[in-house]
């Protein structure tokens, strides 16, 4: 029986437009490639202050999504970017989306049969991105997106993350009690056949998420496909041994 699948819709279909550069930390323009302002420079929200280590290259093509606020000052948000005919997923908060979505789609056997679903839960002074509750037990997932590829291995993170060292710490500790906890990196791109911690990046993080493995914490490196049209969950993908 084909597993069900999980799927992230835009609010419209992404207007395709030539990456120009990154002007703030949170504002991209581009040139609108189609449609009746053809030409136009158009600025665009991107949520992700990480490095996007390889892709913001001039002239290569963009998916804006519309707002859908039509008050929103900036009336686009940066989906995409390609690299070698491969559209990568950029915006951070599509790991968090598609997770959820799974969880309701029954997409994902990581998560099935819990029956509760919390979003931006607490835990101790800090805030993981999922709680899931039910029969099984309990459940705490932090979500990761994942735009960079080296020598066809997918890689998390793509800049030196204190943050994410600090979430590593987090599990570790949670794992220790007992409770289930795992990591989903969402790698929106198609061209990686594996996932492994980009230890050349951030040293500090490949040896604590090897540690993190360890002590119970589970690695959960899905695919996602992105188009014009909106994000589906796709294959989920082996960790490299140390």
């Amino acid at each position: 029986m084909p597993r069900p699948t999980a799927f992230l819709p835009f609010h419209a279909p992404c207007r395709e437009a030539s990456f120009i550069r990154r002007i703030k930390r949170f504002t991209v323009e581009a040139e609108a490639l189609n449609g009746p302002d053809a030409g136009t420079i158009l600025k665009a929200h991107t949520n992700n202050t990480g490095s996007m280590l390889g892709l913001l290259r001039p002239g290569s093509r963009a998916l804006l999504s519309p707002a859908a606020n039509p008050n929103r000052k900036l009336k686009y948000t940066l989906e995409g970017l390609e690299l070698a005919g491969n559209m990568v997923g950029v915006n951070t908060l599509t790991p968090n989306r598609m997770l959820y979505a799974a969880w309701e789609a029954g997409a994902m056997p990581e998560v099935a049969g819990y029956t509760h679903f919390k979003k931006e839960a607490k835990v101790g002074q800090s805030r993981l991105d999922a709680f899931l509750s039910g029969d099984k037990g309990d459940l705490w997932v932090e979500c990761k997106n994942v735009t960079l590829v080296e020598d066809d291995v997918a890689c998390f993170p793509d800049a030196v993350t204190e943050r994410g060292q600090k979430h590593l710490r987090e599990l570790m500790s949670l794992a220790a009690t007992g409770v289930r906890v795992a990591l989903f990196f969402l790698i929106q791109r198609g061209d990686g056949q594996c996932f492994g911690p980009a230890d050349f990046v951030d040293a500090v993080y490949g040896a604590l998420f090897y540690e993190a493995l360890n002590a119970g914490v589970e690695a959960w490196p899905y695919v996602a496909e992105v188009d014009a049209t909106g994000i589906r969950l796709g294959d989920r993908l082996g960790v490299v041994a140390p």
